[in-house]
């Protein structure tokens, strides 16, 4: 069964606005910045991928993740032709929440309630939305909320919902990261064999998801899977991400010679660009080489629980616009991705029909979205 995407939104490092964003990709412009909301200091990495929204370089403010996410659900809405949300279930999905603001509170003593973790009360108070779910499923977090959302409608619950994801960067995950590589990063080069690690980056992203077109529509969500192969803590697992594949290829009816457009995971870390690619080695054999592949993490940075509904707003635009934003940083291919069809250098136009989007999490949570152009 297909569902109907009618609205999209998003805000990210290089663009507020879907169209915004997608030019900017497409343009080959990067986010990456030095580091804006706190003092660089006590930290090798010297950059991240950050929204310019603050007052003054090295002043932080809280509810930043909570003001992204509102502005992409706005923007979703409208494009749908929403007005009301009170019954309309909106699903969010996140790795952190609004743990920056608990940074600020804990250190700085910037006021901020616990009830404001949850990012139903400020959808409450600020879109009028009575119905809302947080879900806290690290990388792969947005695309399980699309899966939960193509659920309620399958089960009756709704006729529409609204499916979101955010992060914005916090300092503990940032002195997390750095530390975890021999080398500092200094930017995020997905499936490079010289790349040095992650940088997060900020974002939000919705999309408008209906069980009968109405207006204008973005796109067909042909199928979405999620799994949890519980293989490691953080490490990913091959297999699994084979698995979360072929589910979502067969939930759309589709095969892997079907796909033209792959927005990949793509991370930039040492261990999953290599299993992102051995996994899509596994399930697409001898067509890998036929879709075009991208990775927008190296524009945006990591941005975390939104990452997955970022490239699928991304990839339906490509879809549309018949035009792949290219992969920013990518020279010398890892071994395990030799075979891929990565675009490169510049944008790329193409005739598509047909997109996978990935995303994979700690834990083991691995989610892929399969979405069809409308003509």
């Amino acid at each position: 069964m297909s569902w109907y995407i009618t609205g999209s939104g998003a805000v990210a490092s290089v663009g507020r606005g879907v169209d915004e964003l997608f030019r900017s990709l497409c343009a080959g412009t990067t986010g990456l910045h030095p580091l804006r909301g706190f003092d660089p200091g006590p930290y090798r990495a010297k950059s991240a991928y950050e929204i310019d929204d603050r007052p003054a370089p090295g002043v932080d403010v809280p509810h930043r993740a909570t003001d992204i996410l509102v502005a992409a659900i706005r923007e979703a809405a409208a494009d749908a032709g929403i007005d009301d949300l009170t019954d309309i279930p909106i699903l969010v999905g996140t790795g952190l929440r609004e743990l920056r603001s608990l940074e600020l509170w804990w250190r700085d003593g910037v006021p901020f309630s616990a009830d404001d973790l949850h990012f139903g009360t400020a959808l409450r108070a600020e879109l009028g939305a009575e119905v809302t779910y947080t879900f806290s499923n690290a990388c792969a977090a947005s695309l399980y909320a699309l899966a939960m959302g193509t659920d309620l409608m399958a089960l009756d619950a709704a006729d529409t919902v609204i499916v979101a994801g955010v992060d914005v960067l916090t300092e503990s995950m940032h002195g997390l990261l750095e530390r975890v590589h021999a080398v500092p990063p200094d930017r995020v080069r997905p499936f490079d064999r010289n790349r040095t690690g992650v940088l997060m980056g900020d974002g939000a992203a919705a999309i408008v998801v209906r069980r009968e077109a109405t207006g204008r529509v973005r796109g067909l969500l042909r199928g979405v899977s999620a799994n949890c192969d519980a293989y490691h803590v953080t490490a990913p697992d091959p297999q699994g991400i084979a698995t979360a594949m072929r589910a979502a290829h067969e939930l759309a009816g589709v095969k892997p010679e079907d796909v033209d457009l792959v927005m990949l995971h793509g991370t930039g870390t040492l261990l999953n660009d290599e299993v992102e690619a051995t996994a899509m080695g596994e399930v697409y054999g001898e067509h890998v080489n036929g879709p075009l592949m991208t990775a927008i993490k190296s524009m945006t940075g990591h941005t975390s629980g939104a990452s997955g509904l970022m490239g699928l707003v991304v990839g339906l635009e490509a879809l549309a616009a018949g035009i792949v934003p290219p992969t920013v940083g990518l020279t010398e291919p890892v071994d395990e991705a030799a075979r891929f069809r990565f675009v490169r250098g510049a944008a790329e136009q193409a005739d598509l029909a047909v997109a996978q989007l990935n995303a994979f999490g700690f834990g083991g949570i691995n989610a892929v979205a399969i979405v069809e152009a409308v003509r």
